[in-house]
């Protein structure tokens, strides 16, 4: 291959039908052809995938690609040979035979690429067999779970540091879409000792708006949503998968194509939702964080989180699955106390040591900040990944800025019911106290004889969860999960019992007519088609699911959603007119291109 195509622009045009690199792609192909190592942080459907492979179609050799996902691999190869592409892929889904076979492949020089998992890279087996082929470059995807820092952290990546020591003439290109300041550091000082380069392409996404409001019910606050959305694609996340199943089961009850993914379904079924998902039109997947890993599906028109993520990285690469064609994605965001307790109760839980857990609770931390900001929430996000913007005026807080109001006096009856109750009790227990109701345990306890008792009574049950849970994101208050999820007053809150400062916060909605009218107003897509287009665009689709179906692939195997618009748009009527679409290149054409002439035609 690295004869008949020697440049990269060459590579580009026919084999994968592009005219130009996106912005970021060029510098790492540079980087990689160059012969040096380079970690690139890219935001997710910025083009990775091509920063690596074009390099791999050059240089001289058969290039390894390290991917963690048995999926992600098979559709990478898919459509790289669908593309004309040689490439070997060896992975435990396959049968031993098969794997043989393709190693006899690269063994025979036929390959430009092998993608293998690392647990399969890094036997004595494997290390000497790549010994005797001496590949030019290592490419890890996904490389933020080669650091400890990262919370995504996977041992059998740490094994990768070993990579440079026993190929010290091979290049390593390292890529992930989610990695802060520290973790970027360990990254590459963990794959290429710092000898080489770290290129951050940015994390912004500007076509996602982001949404976040608190949790009051989970189930008609997402179908309210929903409303008018029946002809998108849309990922919704839960954290379990009981709220998985009783989730899809909901929208599915409402009239949209909502199907379920966690790891506790069928494989087969898994599989087969997923490629309805990617292959059929407006089905809403609603999932755990099971799924979306490599899921090349460009239209995708919003993801909700009906739970808390983990951490900003979690959450930002999974909304980050949204709106890769670069049209507008709303991203909805829910979370509750109930959340920020489960979520500390998982770290709590984790088999990991102190270090790890402090680091995870900081990182939670940043995503309550988020949760609860009142200046732009871009602004914020950004900020956490090292960037700084300006207001972006297209968040639910640049948009409906929150009312403020200072709710200082009910924070000190809120904090001083907890800390003379002896921060032994949870939540509600501590409202109760603070607002002085009369239930029997807090008789029993004879909390009704405490001086905060009633001292916040003016205040509604719904007004108190509001500012506990602002309290709790805030530093003022901590949900201590190693005591049962009680309420533990920090030195900020004291120094508010003590007379010290004053506490802000946003005031809850206090109808649902109010929570209506302040409601973001959702900016639809820019239609790019008129109706003529948009009529060919569906027989396109219909064709392609069509083909796609015949050969056991997904769809976006044959051409992606952004070809077909182009094709839609430039309406070809000969080869060389179709080989001016982007994402149609020569073995494209020659594989599928006629069949898309006659519908055109």
């Amino acid at each position: 291959m690295s004869e008949a195509i020697p440049d990269k622009y060459g590579v580009l045009k026919s084999v994968f039908g592009h005219d130009q690199f996106r912005p970021g792609q060029e510098e790492v192909v540079d980087q990689i052809v160059g012969g040096g190592s380079v970690l690139a942080v890219m935001p997710t459907g910025a083009g990775k995938s091509l920063c690596y492979q074009v390099p791999s179609l050059i240089l001289p050799g058969c290039s390894i690609v390290i991917s963690p996902l048995v999926a992600l691999m098979d559709n990478q190869v898919a459509a790289l040979r669908a593309n004309g592409v040689s490439v070997s892929c060896i992975h435990s889904g396959q049968s031993r035979e098969r794997n043989i076979e393709e190693w006899k492949r690269v063994a025979r020089g036929e390959a430009d690429m092998l993608y293998l998992s690392p647990e399969r890279l890094m036997t004595d087996r494997m290390l000497a067999a790549l010994n005797k082929v001496r590949p030019p470059l290592f490419v890890v995807d996904e490389a933020h779970c080669v650091s400890k820092w990262g919370p995504a952290f996977r041992p059998e990546y740490a094994q990768l540091s070993e990579l440079k020591r026993l190929f010290p003439e091979a290049s390593v290109a390292a890529f992930t879409a989610t990695a802060d300041e520290g973790t970027r550091v360990d990254i590459a000082e963990q794959l290429f000792g710092n000898d080489g380069k770290v290129l951050v392409q940015g994390f912004d996404r500007p076509n996602l708006s982001l949404t976040v409001l608190p949790k009051t019910n989970r189930k008609a606050q997402l179908l309210e949503f929903m409303e008018g959305r029946k002809g998108e694609a849309g990922i919704v996340y839960a954290l379990s998968r009981k709220n998985v199943e009783e989730t899809a089961q909901a929208l599915v009850a409402a009239g949209y194509k909502a199907l379920p993914y966690h790891a506790g379904m069928d494989a087969a079924l898994r599989f087969e939702n997923q490629e309805r998902f990617i292959a059929e039109e407006a089905v809403v997947m609603v999932a755990t964080i099971a799924f979306g890993m490599g899921i090349d599906k460009p239209d995708i028109r919003f993801v909700y989180h009906v739970n808390l993520p983990s951490s900003p990285e979690a959450y930002y690469q999974e909304i980050g699955r949204a709106g890769r064609d670069g049209q507008p994605a709303d991203t909805v965001l829910l979370y509750g106390l109930d959340d920020i307790r489960m979520r500390r109760q998982f770290i709590t839980q984790e088999n990991t040591d102190t270090e790890h857990q402090l680091r995870e609770h900081k990182r939670l931390d940043a995503l309550l900040g988020y949760c609860e900001a009142s200046s732009c929430r871009r602004q914020v996000l950004m900020k956490y990944f090292g960037e700084d913007l300006p207001p972006c005026g297209q968040c639910d807080v640049c948009e409906n800025p929150p009312d403020r109001v200072d709710a200082t006096e009910a924070a000190i009856a809120l904090l001083t019911a907890a800390k003379e109750t002896g921060e032994f009790f949870g939540a509600n227990h501590v409202i109760a106290v603070a607002r002085g109701q009369d239930t029997e345990k807090i008789r029993q306890r004879g909390h009704d004889k405490l001086p905060s008792f009633g001292s916040g009574e003016r205040w509604a049950d719904k007004y108190y969860k509001a500012l506990l849970r602002q309290a709790v994101a805030t530093g003022y208050l901590k949900v201590d999960m190693q005591r049962y999820g009680r309420l533990v007053v920090q030195p900020l809150g004291q120094k508010l019992i003590d007379g010290d400062g004053a506490f802000m916060m946003t005031e809850p909605k206090v109808t649902k007519k109010e929570a209506r009218a302040k409601a973001r107003k959702r900016k639809p897509a820019p239609e790019l088609l008129d109706d003529a287009d948009q009529e060919l665009l569906a027989k396109l689709k219909g064709l392609r699911r069509e083909m796609a179906s015949a050969l056991g692939k997904p769809a976006y195997i044959i051409f992606n959603d952004a070809t077909l618009i182009d094709m839609a748009q430039k309406r070809p009527m000969t080869k060389a007119q179709m080989l001016d679409v982007s994402g149609v290149g020569e073995t494209k054409f020659e594989r599928f291109g006629e069949r898309f002439l006659e519908a055109i035609n």
